[in-house]
């Protein structure tokens, strides 16, 4: 499907850049989600059929980031997805990140300070020249939700495995418009309601197998069971043998989002998509006299910016005194024209 037959399946109003805040769902995503929701309403059916868009959903995300399924978990948050890992780190372990990252991939490594871990945080674009034989995970967003700014994916992993050193990659701002392979890292994060434009209070986690053999599920509970629906009541401790044991109970109107939105994804294309929303948001760092970038978020200082988007029915976010765009899918254009003529 290319993107021009895609537009019919968003109802976006003029004026969406913020997608780095929130997506928007694709109709599909959306008719699947208010189907669900009446279903519960009216008490017209069980949950297990909601409890299975969670399988069909990390499917579509393992396909996305070229991992096995078996190899994806699924979580609530960011921070919490990390937290085994962090909690695995010996006392004494060194942690480099990047010193703007998002605090999701910040804070599970910080709040281990107490017992020893020690974050050291250097500029994001000299990250990979920093990892040295002291270095024993780095952590890092692959896109950063401050700038845009596309993270050295390749050099930081070489740079890593030189060293021996973990890498674990908070690919939020980065999965649905981004082409990567998750498993040249050790963990790759996502939450799903930004590019993947699902309902919020959903992620997922690759989980490289070496990985999960040094990790304990403290968070375990049913769903996380190898057999579902056998792990309701009592012993024994009869956990998944892949990554799913390190799943939630499902959010399951997220999931039956999420299912049909990342289906969406797929069918158009991640590499498609990632094209499209580069060349818009070159075109409005065109229109403001930037050069050109990579990324599909883009930062820039306007004087009275957020005041005059604003009254232009323009909505964009503003980091640092910035003013943040974002383009997706469902943006045109026009959107970015729109944003032009109030700024220039």
């Amino acid at each position: 499907m290319d993107l021009w037959e895609a537009r019919g399946l968003w109802d976006a109003e003029p004026g969406w850049l913020n997608t780095a805040s929130y997506g928007l769902p694709p109709r599909p995503a959306w008719e699947a989600l208010q189907a669900a929701l009446s279903d519960w309403r009216f008490g017209r059916t069980s949950w297990e059929g909601w409890g299975e868009t969670t399988g069909l959903a990390r499917e579509a995300f393992a396909r996305i980031v070229s991992v096995p399924a078996a190899d994806v978990a699924t979580g609530a948050t960011v921070s919490q997805s990390l937290a085994p890992i962090a909690t695995a780190l010996p006392p004494g372990a060194r942690v480099l990140v990047p010193e703007v990252e998002f605090t999701s991939n910040l804070f599970p490594w910080l709040v281990q300070e107490g017992r020893g871990v020690r974050v050291r945080t250097v500029p994001a674009d000299k990250l990979a020249g920093a990892v040295d034989a002291d270095t024993d995970l780095v952590a890092f967003s692959l896109v950063q939700s401050s700038d845009g700014a596309v993270a050295a994916y390749d050099e930081i992993v070489a740079a890593a495995r030189a060293h021996g050193a973990l890498v674990v990659v908070d690919a939020t701002q980065a999965c649905g418009w981004l082409p990567f392979d998750a498993g040249l890292a050790d963990a790759v994060v996502v939450s799903a309601y930004k590019w993947l434009m699902s309902p919020r209070g959903l992620t997922f986690a690759y989980l490289a197998p070496a990985l999960r053999e040094r990790l304990t599920p403290s968070a375990a509970g049913w769903f996380a069971g190898e057999d579902v629906h056998g792990s309701y009541y009592g012993p024994p401790l009869r956990l998944a043998g892949d990554a799913r044991r390190f799943d939630l109970s499902p959010a399951w109107f997220s999931c039956v989002g999420a299912a049909a939105a990342l289906a969406v994804v797929e069918r158009i294309g991640v590499a498609r998509i990632g094209a499209h929303n580069v060349a818009l948001a070159n075109r409005f760092l065109a229109g403001l006299g930037r050069a050109p970038g990579e990324s599909a978020i883009v930062t820039v200082d306007v004087p009275g910016a957020e005041r005059r988007l604003k009254a232009a029915g323009v909505r964009a976010a503003v980091r640092a005194g910035r003013v943040r765009a974002s383009f997706h899918a469902y943006s045109t254009e026009a959107d970015v024209d729109m944003a032009l003529d109030a700024l220039v």
